[in-house]
């Protein structure tokens, strides 16, 4: 543990000092859980949402996008059960006066119980080498399936006391684990009790006329109301999906883990409207088709996993979450969602508006299910570049601290070095800059350095290529082209330059891996 801890503090160290998150009015010393994306913060979080667009919208002939606004009517949220029911359950240490969220000290407890199994496999592997079966050591071994059982307990008691709303079972279980407070070790607990999540706000010229509306606490729900205007306009045939990109804001009392669990964040969410009975195929297709989407970042398989709810919501009849192995465990990153037909049923009571398909072939109109994929874009931001970043030992004894950026994501494509500051080569650089520029993010960097630390520069920014002019340039035309991940070199002709960029980095060669 202390081992993820440590890299977590190198990811949050690293994103600050090369210009990828910065603390929200940090000079005014910040806001919990909310953050500023900087200059490649920013690049980085658009290519991220760019990818996932492109995948979803543009590759898919019958899904389409909206923009929802943010302030909805807020009759929204009661017919969706926000106001009644977005809860999440908290318990105080006495002690410490600090607050948790009382799942997440549960969940916590099973994390450290699935660090054990990574131990024993790690020992394992090391001791039988090429002929370890990792598969069948997790399914035989004693002490695996001893520790695995008790997680499966644990979890499964915590989901049916949720489901129940009996947090004092909640509160028995966090006392029977003998979970402590995190900073003081203490286990002097109160009661646990549901809090809200919703920022309310009002809109109105004055308090007299104005009304109680909320920041919405997802985006789904502006595709659901906008489910027949999408429809008939973009004379839609079911099986079709709605998506978007945008900000949900939750008010959480225990915001923690950096960028993972924020009180403003951004969401990329799908809606798939289809025909009642359909759901369990849709749901097994999108599960698939939204993992491959991840792999397709050739992150590691290794880091993926999925985990099936045991506590469905009482509107969904299947829900599983894409989980990710981040420096502080498994962690969900994607949710996919067979939601029936519950949201559509109740903005149709709520509005007292019929929201139903018309089916030609049927000849018979009903209100369709909706199959749910919905993944948090920072999140996935912080999966990107936590998994990104390493540190490796060089041939030459030395080290060098790399951020490997699926090259198709990096912020900025190609750096652009002139070996020196005179004799022309700063124009030729430039040269490159401005036809380069067209298709790729790429900069100037002419800072009076040695080029082996311009290069580490770039390496730890995630910058894929470098490109050095020299004065033989100024004699043949060629440039030399580093790569960031191999550090391999080679002298290429400027005009090659644009096809050997694009082959590493456009968006089609990555997503033709799906």
């Amino acid at each position: 543990m202390a081992k993820q801890e440590d890299q977590f503090k190198k990811v949050i160290s690293h994103a600050k000092e090369y210009g990828y998150i910065f603390q929200s009015s940090e000079i005014y010393d910040g806001l919990s859980a909310v953050y500023d994306y900087a200059q490649n913060g920013v690049e980085l979080k658009k290519n991220i949402r760019e990818y996932w667009w492109k995948a979803m919208v543009q590759m898919n002939e019958n899904i389409v996008g909206i923009d929802a606004s943010i302030l909805m009517h807020p009759t929204t949220w009661k017919a969706s059960g926000h106001v009644d029911a977005f809860n999440d359950p908290l318990i105080d240490n006495k002690d410490s006066k600090k607050r948790y969220r009382a799942d997440v000290l549960v969940e916590d407890y099973c994390a450290k119980i699935e660090a054990k199994i990574d131990k024993e496999v790690k020992k394992a592997a090391k001791r039988f080498g090429d002929s370890f079966d990792k598969e069948q050591f997790l399914a035989t071994n004693g002490r695996v399936l001893g520790y695995q059982e008790k997680i499966n307990s644990i979890l499964s008691r915590l989901a049916k006391s949720l489901e129940n709303e009996d947090l004092a079972d909640v509160k028995a279980l966090i006392e029977e684990l003998e979970i402590a407070d995190p900073l003081t070790g203490s286990k002097n607990w109160t009661d646990v009790k549901q809090f809200n999540l919703m920022f309310g706000t009002q809109l109105g010229a004055s308090a007299d006329s104005s009304m109680q509306v909320y920041l919405r606490p997802e985006t789904a729900q502006g595709i659901f109301v906008n489910f027949l205007n999408v429809q008939k306009t973009g004379r839609m045939k079911i099986p079709f999906g709605i998506a978007q990109t945008g900000k949900a804001f939750r008010n959480e009392i225990v915001a923690r883990q950096f960028i993972f669990r924020m009180r403003e964040f951004e969401q990329m969410e799908m809606q798939f409207f289809i025909k009642p009975g359909t759901q369990q195929e849709w749901y097994k297709h999108w599960k698939e088709t939204r993992l491959k989407w991840h792999l397709s970042l050739g992150m590691g398989e290794d880091n993926y996993r999925f985990h099936d709810h045991e506590k469905l919501a009482h509107y969904a009849d299947a829900a599983a979450d894409i989980e990710f192995k981040f420096p502080f465990g498994f962690k969900e990153l994607e949710g996919i969602h067979s939601r029936t037909d519950f949201d559509l049923k109740q903005h149709e009571e709520f509005s007292g508006k019929k929201l139903q398909y018309f089916d030609h072939e049927e000849n018979k109109s009903y209100v369709p299910y909706v199959l749910e994929t919905s993944i948090g874009l920072d999140r996935m931001f912080l999966a990107v570049f936590s998994n990104s970043l390493q540190e490796e030992e060089l041939e030459n004894g030395t080290s060098r601290v790399v951020l490997k950026l699926p090259a198709v994501l990096a912020p900025v494509k190609a750096t652009i070095m002139p070996l020196t500051n005179k004799d022309g080569l700063p124009e030729i650089a430039q040269k490159i800059y401005k036809e380069l520029r067209w298709e790729f993010n790429t900069i100037i960097d002419d800072q009076g350095v040695s080029i082996g630390k311009r290069y580490r520069r770039q390496d730890a920014a995630g910058t894929p290529f470098c490109i050095t002019v020299d004065h033989d340039t100024l004699e043949d035309n060629t440039v030399t082209i580093r790569h960031r991940d191999s550090m391999e070199q080679k002298r290429v002709k400027i005009d090659d330059l644009r096809d050997i960029i694009k082959q590493e980095v456009d968006m089609r060669t990555w997503l033709m891996k799906m």
